[in-house]
């Protein structure tokens, strides 16, 4: 079968318009016009109730799941003046992106919402204008005195609550994006369970609205019920005094994994991804993965980071993604199966560590082969085997051939002596792009 075709976007403008608990009281003259000229309503049964009779046009309550409609309902209405309400900032974790994905913006100088006249299309015609209001965070950082740019945004809206882990330190201040009126309860016991429990929990509520109000406690006693779905929590992050400290940067403590010896340890870790250097938005194969413990660390690296661990043993398999969860990354992809076999389909990675398996006929290059020209690539041996082989690939394609040796402290009797880890050979390499012609990452 052909695939389906892509819906005609609309002829005319998008607005979307971000609205608050305090409804049509709150908005500006320039979104009130936008939404009195509107043919098309479109929003969430909650924001379409907010509007007063005087906004006539069809009002079209957003189905779930809400993304693959978009493009859909944009395109039945393509006709029409469409205005679309958000919560709050559109742009900030709404729906804005979404429809901007789908439409692009109107290009700088075009008419701003409001200001053109109603019925016009003008110069913007068939983009997306935006129409912003303040959102839930700029309420709770007024409300709280918290400054908007020392706080920390964590959203659980569609996303596990396990990615608030990887953002719990002390001292730091948290807004968490609620689900639901359980998201507070759950929060809590997640704060409690990641040694966290004496943390300040303050639940705030309708935010902007005449219903507002708020409910705080300590994350380890929290009994208050649910209350209001429509909330935010501010977290002021408190660790238990006998909790695990984990910074951010490379090398969390060995601890801090689940495995069974297969763990590339603290200290080589550290200078794994100090080689692999991630960077917002790339992505990492992990392959080999044991622990999971380069991935995890690749991903907590930054929000945007991504990462798939290739393991062939089922066990290791789901330890991997149990650490991932623990720690604070729960969207690290897991596949089960040997590679390089299990390469076969992934996306293209900007990264590749082999952490295990470089002896494997042909794994060194469908990892070489699949990496993006520009990409880095690390592999860590601790076998001669192994090591043979990256002295050929170092040779064929230059990079950086190092050993890594770390001897801890031991009682020895009644002194102190070294006990010597086993060595670990690294090389590192960058695949070299069409214009550099070389791959040593010097």
């Amino acid at each position: 079968m052909s695939p389906a075709p892509t819906p005609a976007p609309p002829v005319r403008p998008v607005s979307v318009v971000g609205i608050g608990a305090d409804g049509w009281a709150g908005l500006s003259d320039a979104a009130r016009a936008v939404l009195r000229d509107a043919e098309v309503l479109i929003g969430g049964a909650r924001q379409l109730d907010l509007l007063p009779a005087e906004c006539a046009g069809t009002r079209v309550s957003w189905p779930s799941p809400l993304r693959p409609a978009v493009p859909r309902l944009l395109a039945e209405h393509r006709q029409r003046r469409i205005a679309v309400l958000a919560s709050g900032d559109p742009m900030f974790y709404g729906i804005g992106r979404a429809l901007a994905e789908e439409l692009g913006t109107e290009e700088p100088g075009t008419a701003r919402p409001g200001m053109e006249q109603p019925g016009t299309e003008g110069p913007g015609a068939g983009g997306l204008r935006v129409v912003p209001h303040p959102s839930s965070v700029s309420y709770a950082c007024a409300r709280l005195g918290w400054p908007l740019e020392d706080t920390e945004v964590v959203t659980l809206v569609g996303r596990p609550a396990a990615r608030l882990a990887a953002a719990l330190h002390d001292g730091r201040r948290l807004l968490v994006l609620s689900a639901d009126a359980g998201t507070p309860a759950t929060v809590a016991a997640l704060l409690a369970s990641h040694g966290f429990g004496p943390s300040r929990m303050r639940v705030l509520e309708q935010l902007g609205g005449e219903r507002e109000g708020q409910v705080e406690g300590i994350a380890e006693s929290w009994e208050h019920p649910p209350g209001d779905r429509l909330n935010l929590i501010a977290v002021e992050c408190r660790a238990a005094a006998d909790g695990l400290r984990l910074g951010t940067v490379p090398g969390l403590p060995d601890e801090a994994y689940e495995h069974d010896g297969q763990l590339t340890k603290r200290h080589v870790r550290a200078a794994t991804l100090g080689a692999l250097a991630p960077a917002p938005g790339e992505l990492l194969w992990d392959v080999g993965g044991g622990s999971g413990s380069i991935a995890v660390e690749w991903m907590r690296a930054h929000p945007s980071c991504r990462a798939v661990s290739v393991e062939r043993d089922p066990v290791r398999a789901e330890r991997i993604a149990r650490n991932a969860e623990r720690l604070g990354v729960p969207g690290l992809e897991v596949v089960t199966g040997p590679a390089p076999e299990a390469l076969a389909g992934l996306p293209t990675p900007d990264a590749v560590f082999i952490g295990g398996g470089s002896t494997a006929p042909g794994l060194l290059d469908a990892c070489w082969d699949a990496l993006r020209p520009g990409g880095r690539l690390v592999a860590n041996t601790v076998t001669l085997e192994s090591e043979a082989l990256l002295g050929e690939r170092h040779r064929a394609h230059g990079g950086e051939l190092v050993r890594l040796a770390v001897a801890h402290a031991v009682p020895v009797g009644g002194f102190t002596g070294w006990r010597q880890a086993m060595p670990v050979t690294q090389w590192s390499v960058r695949k070299p792009s069409p214009l550099s012609g070389s791959g040593d990452l010097s």
